[in-house]
């Protein structure tokens, strides 16, 4: 399967409706999933940075806020008359250093002595979170509005003497913050905007590729046409079993099941289905696995499943060169038969009647040049002698033949025997007078017609007689059968060849299979076929046909 069959490229009237191409559909699904993702990540990694800045941020003002509170002149200019004047000098530098946005200095009542704004020092401290550093001497981190705007605080106690003498507060704005997440943010979104435009490219790409892989089809076409493919595959008359390249079972549709079940003296269960069982436990006598390992097909091949002969049909499956699996398919040998045979009678009437046509056509011009020659009693002499011809062959096959089946295939080669100039008799005390159960009739009608046809045939080349005699009896527990001819015979080490399909003493194609046939359809009501030598010094074929034989 290198390329997909044309035809199923096409729209048909009745394919189903498709609301969007599936191209699409991939490309809008696919991109949508993969856009929602890195909006869900970068939304997620924003607030992420963001929270993880601040954390940052507040525990290096902490930090900070703890090293100046454990400065010792820090400590002790609390004590002295004008504290700021020694606290900011020392503050102000640390403040540049560390990049903070405010260091803040104050004492128990919240007075500052160091503030970025010289101007407010001396006030009082804003932002009323200092009691759990003044009154508890706890370290802490604070968010609060303060005199610089909304900030993330590092807030620690100083001691002196262990005696809590004031606060330390380094601070950095929010502001800063967010602008810093923000500084962060962009890159993240130029990275995750090009990422979901790397997505939706692949969205594309796989679309294209799960299409091409589809043959261009749409999921509502492919169901459709599955669902028309299931029809016909168990719809279909012929077995039809599929292995993949590890040779096991992967399709066997009702025809297969119903001829694998016969082969079983009870029914298959479920749990017994041959989907997923090596081929050589199903049918043991397969050659599917020499198919997957030589990659040839094989045709027309005989094979027994069970009590059934079938022909069967094993063809090897590529894709793109690769060999994937085989697929075999069979018919029932005994239906063919029976098939052939129908056709054989079809035939042989058919024969018949082209001889008495053409017989009949020369006859009538023969009366009608007598009558125009007005040789009046000529004519009358020969069509009253033609009616006592036809009188005495009916009268005689109606006397010795009850069966009207085989009576009309006597009476048909009688006329053929006749227009081909070739003279064939009924010899005395044949009598058929049994009745004939419908298998006993089939294989007669198919074996009288063949080996009179040969019989006749093989007359026709002795220049000097050409005679075909056949005797019948039903007296005794069998029906006999005796026809020989006037022919050049048949050598009697070619005497068990001559029954084998396909075997042929006459030249040209197409022959060998008309004693096969009788042969086969005789077994069939436990008959049997001989060959003798005959008094005419041709073949003389003898048939026995059992008559408490039960059908």
């Amino acid at each position: 399967m290198d390329s997909f069959p044309h035809h199923f490229k096409e729209k048909h009237l009745l394919t189903p409706k498709v609301k969007m191409n599936l191209k699409l559909k991939m490309i809008l699904l696919i991109g949508a999933l993969i856009s929602l993702t890195f909006i869900i990540m970068g939304v997620f990694l924003h607030y992420f940075f963001s929270d993880t800045i601040e954390t940052q941020l507040g525990e290096r003002a902490l930090s900070v806020a703890t090293s100046i509170s454990l400065i010792p002149e820090i400590q002790e200019a609390f004590a002295l008359d004008d504290p700021a004047a020694v606290i900011q000098p020392i503050v102000k530098p640390i403040q540049e250093e560390t990049g903070a946005e405010f260091i803040v200095v104050g004492n128990t009542n919240e007075i500052r002595y160091a503030h970025p704004d010289e101007e407010k020092i001396g006030l009082k401290m804003v932002g009323e979170d200092n009691a759990p550093a003044l009154l508890h001497g706890e370290s802490y981190i604070s968010k609060a509005t303060g005199s610089l705007g909304y900030s993330i605080r590092g807030k620690v106690p100083v001691y002196s003497e262990e005696e809590i003498v004031g606060v330390v507060s380094v601070g950095y704005l929010v502001n800063d913050v967010q602008s810093m997440v923000l500084t962060y943010s962009k890159e993240l979104w130029y990275v995750l905007l090009f990422m979901i435009t790397l997505g939706i490219i692949g969205a594309v790409l796989i679309a294209h590729y799960i299409k091409k892989l589809l043959f261009g089809l749409e999921p509502e076409e492919i169901s459709h046409l599955l669902l028309q493919k299931e029809t016909i595959l168990q719809s279909t008359h012929e077995g039809i079993i599929a292995v993949n390249q590890e040779g096991k079972v992967t399709l066997a549709n009702h025809a297969a099941l119903k001829l694998l079940t016969d082969r079983h003296s009870a029914p298959l269960s479920p749990l017994e289905s041959p989907v997923g069982r090596p081929i050589q436990e199903v049918l043991p006598m397969s050659a599917l696995p020499h198919v997957l390992h030589s990659g040839e097909s094989q045709y027309d091949q005989q094979m027994y499943v069970g009590a059934h002969t079938v022909l069967v049909n094993r063809v090897p499956i590529f894709y793109e060169k690769t060999l994937i699996g085989a697929v075999s398919t069979f018919r029932n040998k005994t239906e063919i038969d029976q098939l052939t045979k129908e056709l054989t009678q079809a035939k042989q009437y058919a024969d018949a009647l082209r001889a008495e046509t053409h017989e009949f056509s020369n006859k009538l011009f023969t009366i009608l040049g007598l009558l125009q020659l007005e040789r009046k009693d000529e004519a009358i002499a020969f069509i009253q002698k033609e009616n006592n011809i036809q009188q005495d062959w009916i009268h005689s096959v109606l006397e010795k033949v009850t069966d009207p089946m085989v009576g009309a295939i006597l009476l048909g080669k009688l006329n053929q025997a006749m227009e081909q100039r070739v003279n064939m008799v009924i010899e005395e005390g044949s009598q058929l007078m049994h009745p004939l159960k419908e298998p006993q009739q089939e294989a007669l009608v198919t074996a009288l017609g063949n080996l009179l046809e040969n019989a006749i045939d093989a007359a026709k080349t002795n220049p000097k007689l050409q005679q075909v005699s056949i005797f019948f009896t039903d007296v005794g527990e069998d029906l006999v059968f005796e026809m020989e001819d006037s022919g050049p015979g048949i050598p009697m080490d070619l005497a068990n060849s001559i029954f084998t399909r396909g075997f042929s003493t006459k030249k040209g194609e197409h022959r060998g299979f008309g004693l096969a046939l009788v042969k086969e359809v005789l077994a069939e009501v436990n008959g049997q076929i001989y060959i003798e030598e005959g008094d005419l010094g041709g073949a003389c074929f003898v048939i026995t046909i059992p008559k408490t034989k039960r059908f």
